[in-house]
């Protein structure tokens, strides 16, 4: 599997816990308890396989020789695209958390700033990784050079060892697939 191949496989397991956002704020709409243990196991998700795994190999490998090689176009694609994205995902996250912790304290009303958030990173995400599958992968894959495409192979199979010597594939994937089956 080549660096991209890669990135394009982690999206679906992102988009696999999207649907368990969804159906923990499903929970909540039809009267359920706010599950906080499940939402947090959530956000260490978001945090440590979408964005530092994921998220990660894409700002310090690709992106970064994208705006070096292929100049206006990345520029915008990138920095005022994906970048953006990235950080508007991480808000939603660090709002949700605020709003789970207020809930906690009985605030009431952050039941609604759980959802709002919960879901607006669902949306986020979902039409973000569509965007980078569909357009900005094979954008690079067309307009950067073989060589570059090679250095960033072996920068991400580096960086696959590392994360994988820290067991961080294998927990997050596995925490996702305990949550599906909870959640079923």
């Amino acid at each position: 599997m080549n660096a991209i191949e890669i990135m394009v496989d982690e999206h679906r397991y992102i988009k696999r816990m999207l649907v368990v956002v969804r159906k923990l704020c499903i929970k909540i709409m039809n009267g359920e308890d706010v599950n906080f243990s499940d939402f947090y196991r959530v956000m260490d998700f978001v945090k440590n396989y979408a964005d530092i795994h994921h998220h990660g190999k894409e700002e310090q490998l690709l992106f970064n020789r994208m705006l070096d090689e292929t100049g206006k176009v990345a520029e915008k694609l990138i920095k005022s695209g994906m970048l953006v994205e990235h950080d508007l995902g991480r808000l939603y996250m660090a709002d949700l958390r605020s709003a789970l912790e207020k809930y906690e304290k009985g605030d009431e009303e952050s039941k609604l700033d759980i959802i709002s958030n919960a879901m607006g990173y669902t949306y986020l995400l979902k039409r973000h990784i569509e965007k980078e599958d569909e357009v900005v992968y094979k954008f690079a894959e067309r307009s950067l050079s073989k060589e570059t495409l090679a250095e960033i192979e072996v920068q991400c199979i580096e960086f696959e060892k590392k994360q994988s010597a820290e067991g961080i594939q294998t927990k997050y994937i596995a925490l996702l697939e305990e949550l599906e089956k909870k959640l079923k």
